[in-house]
């Protein structure tokens, strides 16, 4: 980015934030993602990452106090903002807590790789200074599958930056992919995920199920067949893999988005385990045609559990919409896929 735009000053937002940061005030620290590897995200691409001036982030802060917002939750943007300099960041931080008093929360995202090169002693600065919370897209635990798509850590170095966030007195959201290893390394992901998550012991797990939208790498290696990618109820069954393996670790999981299948699949771990295993078996033991229906529902924002299939007037708007695009339990998850594709 050259100089003079550099030096030219406009209040920005990113394009993204977590959908629990949906009430927070967007506060632009870079601008797109220093790593822009992976290849199931399409959010950056062809975008060039820089960091915002810290003058340009303080002026956008003095803009919204002069109008007289009291925000009480705030996410720092975009994909990584902890590359930037402690420093600029407490500056941040400080300006935010005398600018808005009734702040409760401050969060942003970082990547894995940037927090394992923190000092202890950075992160315990960012802490005293006021960031609360910090959102890591883990995807997957499986070294197998973070290699497949390039997302440049392994899950070691998961491991490390997690317990770094935790120690320095963070809480910590970690995120996760369903579906994001195909049929082959399924059981990897979902057994690994497990293990990673395990050693971490986050304050949330977030599910996130795969979605391919057309401009990522890893959609067009689906429509040249080199990526198997699974259907919703192979994703269950993975999920259900994946819970029976999550040991006794003190997370609240949380189905937020609405690509997942199944959003009551949510509650404190370990209280929760019993009845998330008993919504996914009841899925996976119900008939093909009422999986159908209760999915198609489901994108449609219609339905949210299986027993809506049952009430009459949900089940009649998924069932026009089979019959007039001639739906079945054999190609459903082809509609469903390509439905959840557009959310994203």
């Amino acid at each position: 980015m050259n100089e003079k735009h550099e030096q030219e000053y406009s209040y920005e937002l990113g394009p993204i934030r977590p959908p629990s940061e949906a009430n927070s005030l967007l506060v632009r620290v870079t601008r797109n993602c220093p790593w822009n590897r992976c290849l199931f995200c399409a959010v950056y691409k062809g975008k060039r990452f820089s960091v915002r001036p810290t003058e340009h982030v303080l002026k956008d802060i003095e803009l919204v106090k002069s109008r007289g917002a009291q925000p009480e939750s705030v996410f720092l943007q975009d994909a990584n903002s902890l590359v930037v300099p402690a420093g600029e960041i407490v500056k941040i931080l400080n300006a935010l807590r005398e600018a808005f008093p009734k702040i409760k929360r401050i969060t942003t995202y970082a990547r894995s790789q940037t927090i394992s090169r923190l000092s202890d002693e950075n992160l315990r600065m960012l802490r005293e200074a006021g960031l609360d919370r910090i959102h890591i897209g883990m995807e997957s635990g499986s070294d197998k599958v973070l290699e497949r798509i390039q997302k440049g850590i392994d899950q070691a170095t998961h491991v490390l930056a997690g317990r770094k966030v935790k120690q320095a007195g963070f809480e910590l959201s970690e995120y996760i992919m369903p579906g994001l290893g195909g049929y082959d390394l399924s059981e990897d992901h979902a057994i690994e995920t497990a293990k990673a998550l395990n050693q971490i012991d986050p304050d949330f797990i977030r599910v996130r199920t795969l979605a391919l939208p057309k401009r990522c790498e890893l959609s067009q290696e689906y429509r040249e067949g080199r990526f198997a990618r699974m259907d919703d109820t192979s994703i269950a069954r993975e999920m259900k893999l994946f819970f029976e393996n999550l040991g006794d670790i003190n997370s609240q999981i949380v189905s937020d988005h609405i690509v997942n299948l199944l959003p009551a699949i949510e509650g404190r771990w370990p209280d929760a385990k019993g009845r998330i295993l008993t919504v996914l078996d009841e899925y996976l033991a119900a008939s093909p045609e009422d999986q159908m229906i209760y999915m198609i529902g489901r994108r449609l924002g219609a339905m949210s559990e299986l027993r809506d299939i049952r009430e009459s007037m949900r089940r009649e708007y998924a069932l026009e919409f089979i019959r007039k695009n001639q739906i079945t339990p054999e190609n459903a998850w082809q509609y469903t896929a390509a439905m959840s594709d557009r959310f994203v």
